[in-house]
């Protein structure tokens, strides 16, 4: 059965009534749609108001718990929680910023603290954390928030991105013995498992979501990103070749069927049935087992193919979660004593967390991610567990962090080569896109 402890090392049992999300629309000073309003801070306490993106709906039972239990445990600090529908974060948060009203604490994905730190949106957290805290993480995650030698954000969480979700009772049927290796195997897999009532395969389709979701495949097929690691030159060249021409192929056998209207990181439509085979990350395991348990017992997952067939190489990247502290905050120390105590401190505060995520989240502390494996039901909760973590999260790369428009020039070729661009003409306008990325921003010189 699925473990049922409660949170004790500082959590504890969170307050019966929890922080009251009120659902109105921005307020002229910058506030969020999904704000907490009427909130009373206790005099003399010092106020850190904290942005978070809006989650599932146990994801923010557990921010709203380990605020609510924080200001429990000490009556100098007051976190005020706010959660922000994430297609009105950008809004919201730029609103916020103009008027000088910034949460001292945000949320934060990977790809963004980079820029961020560069220009001083952020504050470094090297000094404002203990070194325990920042020596318990996974070096390649902690890599992913340091710039220029100071780590700019404490990681909450990474997800793998790409992973190969299949049904083991239709590959069954088709007399598939296992997973594709190969991309080679995969579109021919895709082509037999592909009937009247089920498609063989589904990818990301729409230029955004090949944006991210094909970091890891592009850096199979190549050995790199498409830019220069200076961020000095373009390199969207022939090596991509093979990823765009198995898109293509792909959706020209009519196993990829037009895109379905659901975006990439939503799995109801492979739930649904209409799927034998899926890319996805790790947080379906989440959709799956709460929305289609039935469907469980005939899915099995597997890292995405290689070009050469090779086992233990990158074919996804992780991406993921952080907090950060804002550059203009009065109350930095403050800010980064929650972080710490949150995130960075006992394990019990942060286990539970992955708990409700039915662990189809990881974490990047070494401390937790051994907690969590002590646990005895976990292979039970989420029976994808130990493959994600031994054959994919080991290989994965982290995610980039150059301008959002470098990714969109690749997103836009896949999808362009898919719909049936010459292969070399996407790749060509790719590069171009990117060098002008380079030359507008002036990035050359400035990457990692």
């Amino acid at each position: 059965m699925r473990s049922t402890r409660r949170l004790t090392g500082g959590l504890g049992v969170v307050a019966a009534t929890a922080l009251v999300l009120a659902a109105c629309s921005g307020t002229p000073d910058g506030g969020p749609e999904g704000s907490a309003g009427g909130e009373e801070v206790p005099e003399g306490v010092t106020e850190v108001t904290f942005w978070q993106q809006s989650f599932t709906d146990e994801e923010n039972e557990w921010y709203e718990g380990v605020v609510d239990a924080y200001n429990e445990s000490q009556d100098e600090v007051h976190i005020t929680l706010t959660a922000v529908p994430g297609d009105a974060w950008e809004q919201r948060m730029t609103a916020a910023q103009a008027a000088g009203n910034a949460p001292d604490i945000r949320t934060m994905n990977y790809g963004g603290v980079r820029n961020a730190a560069l220009t001083s949106q952020i504050t470094p957290l090297s000094d404002l954390i203990s070194a325990e805290a920042w020596d318990d993480l996974q070096e390649n995650v902690r890599g992913s928030v340091t710039v220029d030698g100071e780590e700019y954000a404490y990681p909450m969480l990474v997800e793998p991105s790409a992973i190969l979700w299949y049904r083991t009772d239709l590959f069954e049927a088709a007399g598939i013995d296992g997973p594709p290796t190969t991309w080679d195997e995969l579109v021919a897999d895709a082509e037999l498992l592909t009937n009247d009532e089920v498609f063989g395969m589904r990818l990301a389709q729409n230029a955004p979501d090949l944006s991210w979701s094909t970091w890891g495949y592009q850096w199979n097929v190549a050995g790199h990103l498409p830019i220069s690691d200076d961020w000095s030159e373009g390199m969207a060249t022939e090596d991509y070749a093979p990823l765009l021409q198995a898109f293509q192929d792909l959706f020209a056998s009519g196993a990829l069927p037009p895109a379905d209207g659901v975006g990439y990181p939503d799995a109801s439509t492979f739930g649904d049935g209409q799927y034998a085979m899926m890319a996805n990350g790790s947080w379906a395991a989440s959709q799956l087992l709460n929305d289609y348990p039935d469907l469980v017992p005939n899915v099995a997952v597997a890292p995405m193919p290689s070009f050469d067939g090779q086992s233990g190489q990158t074919t996804a990247t992780l991406g993921g979660w952080t907090w950060a502290v804002d550059g203009n905050t009065e109350v930095a120390e403050e800010a980064a004593g929650f972080i710490e105590w949150a995130l960075g401190g006992d394990t019990e505060n942060v286990v539970p967390f992955f708990e409700a995520t039915q662990f189809s989240k990881v974490s990047p502390r070494v401390s937790v991610a051994e907690a969590i494996s002590a646990l005895p039901d976990v292979d039970t909760v989420n029976p994808w567990n130990a493959v994600i973590q031994e054959e994919i999260v080991p290989f994965a790369q982290p995610e980039p962090g150059y301008p959002w428009n470098v990714s969109l020039a690749m997103g836009e070729a896949i999808e362009a080569a898919m719909q049936g661009t010459p292969v070399s003409e996407a790749l060509a306008a790719a590069n171009d896109k990117i060098n002008t990325e380079i030359a507008n921003s002036e990035l050359a010189g400035t990457g990692s």
